[in-house]
């Protein structure tokens, strides 16, 4: 059986709390100042461990987006012309604020996500590491300069800011998925809308702050948190001087993002929903795959785009899989991530938990067996056992929907073609993950399987040096890396007349001065 601890938070962590919300912001941030809603509208965010309101934000209209992109299309003309050394100093400091507040930052991101503070942490760390990396990027964003072929023109290549964009963030990582957009774009020269999701805007909120206290000029980035996304995404998408969108979240609204930017033909990045197989070979090292499956399963309770989805396990070592699983699953503990050797934190929100419990049902329904957990815990909060299941059919839901959860159902096969084929055998293709000690299948592997993102004997990859995307439905570009700059920037190409053809007409002297 799972453990759970329920124990009330300290009245030490409390008065961290306190001083931590206290120092939020709650209004909008559109030209460089926090306001509040054009109708002082609000709305609530919870902490999904309590039930407990943890702030009232102003909740943006459709007027509040239409002056976030209009402060955005006033400041692009003077930002793109600012120096690439003084884009890269601003990130610097951040990073360095980052670094500064990495405490109030998990401790916000426990609060309104539900994540145990040591995974918060580790998401600062995580998400701190964008800014570093841009901020080295920055100045190192090339273009070229040659002859054409046919040696009638010089061709300059350069590289331009795209424009004002459009940043969507999902809840899941608060301050990573948006230094994940934010960073290249100011990198890039590119002004911002930041549109945080509703149920966890508080981490966004504050580390916008901290972007003014490095310097960030007025209108670069705006902030509108809103209870209605549509309020904000509409006016903005609808309007021709957005050139683009990034947004993270689920598969169904980013194919609805994507229908409306046709519209202004914006360019566009994806990153969608993932149902990622872990694929454990006979010859793997059991003790590295468990660990892997760990990882990749139970990060962030497996509220996560990039979680293990399905466990493919060769049929010769399931049953010891299975144990050695069984027995990390039954030493997590679940409660309020505010509390020392907390593991599993909160589900996001009621729904989410109720997904579980019908994804949970549906299978057993159809002759899978629980081996651990399979429940809600009752009490405040949003909690559900970690579950692992077995002899999970082919037609159960769970494995072909994202379980966004910490629900891992195990399932068998017998040859290479097989896993491969399973592994394939969805509309998806986001990260995955293979476990052998055979280097050559490993790679081999990395060639057959539909997925932008594979972890080799390994089960966390996401790096800020990396570039991070799917394929099929999982979404289009990239995110970090050399790539996740060039997401944020467009080619222009300058011919230029050849210096030759305007020499005066030729003398004896001039011919030998251009043989010179």
């Amino acid at each position: 059986m799972t453990m759970t601890d329920m124990t009330p938070v300290d009245s030490g962590i409390q008065e961290r709390v306190q001083d931590v919300l206290a120092k939020t912001p709650t209004g909008l941030l559109i030209n460089g100042q926090w306001r509040a809603a054009s109708d002082g509208g609000t709305f609530n965010v919870e902490n999904p461990a309590t039930e407990e309101i943890l702030a009232t934000l102003a909740s943006a209209t459709r007027e509040d987006a239409a002056a976030a992109i209009d402060a955005a299309a006033e400041a692009q003309s003077s930002w793109a012309r600012t120096p690439a050394r003084t884009r890269a100093e601003l990130l610097r400091r951040s990073f360095d604020l980052v670094q500064e507040r990495a405490d109030d930052l998990a401790l916000l991101m426990t609060l309104e996500m539900g994540k145990p503070l040591a995974e918060a942490a580790g998401e600062v760390k995580y998400g701190g590491e964008f800014l570093r990396w841009y901020s080295e990027e920055a100045a190192r964003d090339y273009g070229r300069h040659m002859e054409a072929p046919e040696g009638h023109l010089r061709m300059l290549v350069s590289k331009k800011p795209v424009g004002p964009c459009l940043l969507i963030t999902p809840w899941n990582f608060p301050l990573a998925m948006a230094t994940r957009k934010i960073a290249p774009a100011i990198a890039a020269g590119c002004t911002m809308v930041l549109k945080p999701a509703r149920l966890t805007p508080l981490t966004s909120q504050y580390f916008a702050q901290l972007m003014i206290e490095a310097g960030i000029p007025a209108g670069v980035l705006n902030v509108v948190s809103s209870a209605l996304a549509a309020a904000v995404s509409e006016p903005i998408m609808a309007d021709p001087r957005l050139r683009k969108i990034s947004f993270t979240g689920s598969t169904p609204v980013g194919k609805a993002l994507m229908k409306v930017a046709t519209d202004n033909v914006l360019r566009t990045s994806m990153e969608l929903g993932g149902n990622g197989p872990l694929i454990v070979f006979e010859d793997a090292d059991l003790d590295k795959a468990v660990a892997g499956a760990m990882a990749a399963k139970m990060r962030n309770m497996g509220e996560a785009c990039t979680a293990a989805n399905r466990l493919l396990v060769h049929e010769t070592i399931a049953d010891q899989f299975v144990a050695k699983l069984a027995e990390k699953m039954k030493a997590l503990t679940v409660g309020n991530g505010l509390n020392h050797g907390i593991n599993v934190g909160p589900m996001i929100e009621a729904k989410a938990r109720e997904s579980l419990e019908a994804l949970v049902q549906d299978a057993v329904d159809r002759g899978a067996k629980i081996v651990v957990g399979g429940s809600r815990i009752d009490g405040p909060g949003h909690f559900f056992e970690p579950t692992l299941l077995t002899n999970v059919p082919a037609e159960a839901r769970v494995l072909r929907e994202e379980i966004f959860g910490p629900v891992a159902p195990v399932v068998t096969f017998s040859s290479e073609n097989e896993a491969v084929a399973m592994a394939n055998s969805t509309e998806y293709g986001l990260a995955s993950y293979v476990f052998t000690e055979n280097i050559s299948r490993g790679l081999r592997i990395g060639d057959r399987i539909e997925f932008g993102l594979m972890g080799l004997n390994v089960g966390v990859i996401s790096n800020a040096a990396a570039p991070f995307g799917g394929v099929k439905q999982s979404g289009l570009g990239r995110e970090g890396g050399a790539e996740g700059i060039a997401e944020y920037t467009t080619t222009q190409y300058i011919g230029i007349e050849n210096p030759w053809d305007t020499l005066p007409a030729e003398t004896p002297q001039s011919r030998q001065t251009r043989g010179n």
